[in-house]
């Protein structure tokens, strides 16, 4: 066996959190590469096999992003939109995680070879749940894709059908919480019923290049903005601002509530919680208030542990 090629279990260190967040994770990892990769923010990009231009050129343009923005690709390394974002990534100069359904020195598909090569030569990762020389085999690709699901931050979607594989996987990463990222199609069209229906209930829409590079600003910026060891998250902010978020970090409310609550016009508390919003402080609640996201009370909360 090569260098640079581990097998790892779920008590290693280095096997990632995100795939223990899955239900029933897997016992071992079969990695070829650059194990390390497989713990950072990723954007794992999918499509259909038979894809169409319409659905290549968004998963390449998707990956040509994400790569510049010095974000890890993740993808099942297959035909179409896998092979089209892989290869993008790494024109892009970016790294490159491919998640298969055999063994991790296995190549399946054969015209994938090249795209493997360059991937692990450009410091990407190979990654299987089977053994070393396990053939490709039906059964192992609903599991792969669960894998591809779970590495990424987030999930891009050029097309699916549905049912699909495809489809199977964006479930899996709303089970965990994932953002999901999804490009509309013709509703003629086969292979957008599924982005379709996953936008028609709540998918961020990708309508084109630019609100796709402020989807991937959303998500991985705000990810850079609670890093470990960050400053105090809250002091970037205006004292307005400062004023809601220790409001609603107490609990949660709506405008109205704010409003009253400050003793603000609506129009201004609007105006600061649009702009909160969008960078990642707070979310909106089914019930219309307005609460802390997750990324900021673990901010917060580290700050204070790291200060007493």
């Amino acid at each position: 066996m090569e260098a640079n090629c581990y097998e790892i279990e779920r008590l290693d260190p280095r096997f990632p959190p995100s795939i223990l967040e899955l239900p029933s994770p897997p016992n071992k990892l079969y990695v070829r590469g650059d194990i390390e990769l497989l713990n950072k923010p990723a954007l794992s990009i999918i499509g259909a096999r038979s894809a169409s231009p319409y659905g290549l050129a968004i998963a390449e343009i998707a990956a040509t992003i994400a790569a510049q923005s010095d974000i890890c690709v993740v993808s099942g390394g297959a035909k179409g939109c896998d092979q089209a974002a892989g290869r993008s990534a790494l024109a892009a100069g970016g790294k490159h995680v491919v998640v298969l359904g055999c063994g991790a020195d296995v190549v399946y598909p054969r015209t994938s070879k090249s795209l493997f090569d360059l991937t692990l030569a450009q410091g990407g990762a190979i990654v299987s749940l089977d053994p070393w020389g396990t053939p490709p085999r039906k059964y192992a690709f609903p599991r792969r894709n669960r894998i591809i699901a779970a590495l990424g931050t987030a999930l891009c979607i050029t097309e699916a059908g549905l049912p699909s594989g495809t489809f199977s996987t964006a479930e899996t990463a709303i089970e965990l919480g994932r953002e999901i990222f999804a490009v509309p199609g013709s509703i003629f069209s086969p292979e957008s019923r599924g982005t379709n229906y996953l936008i028609a209930n709540g998918a961020c829409c990708i309508a084109d290049e630019d609100s796709l590079e402020m989807a991937i600003s959303r998500v991985f910026g705000k990810l850079r903005m609670f890093r470990e060891g960050a400053r105090d998250p809250l002091e970037q902010r205006s004292q307005l601002e400062q004023r809601i978020l220790h409001a609603v970090i107490a609990n949660p409310m709506s405008i109205n509530e704010l409003s009253l609550f400050l003793n603000l016009s609506s129009i201004d508390t609007l105006q600061a919680m649009s702009s909160l919003t969008v960078d990642g402080f707070v979310e909106r609640l089914l019930d219309g208030r307005f609460a802390p996201t997750k990324e900021l009370l673990q901010a917060s909360s580290a700050i204070m542990h790291n200060t007493t």
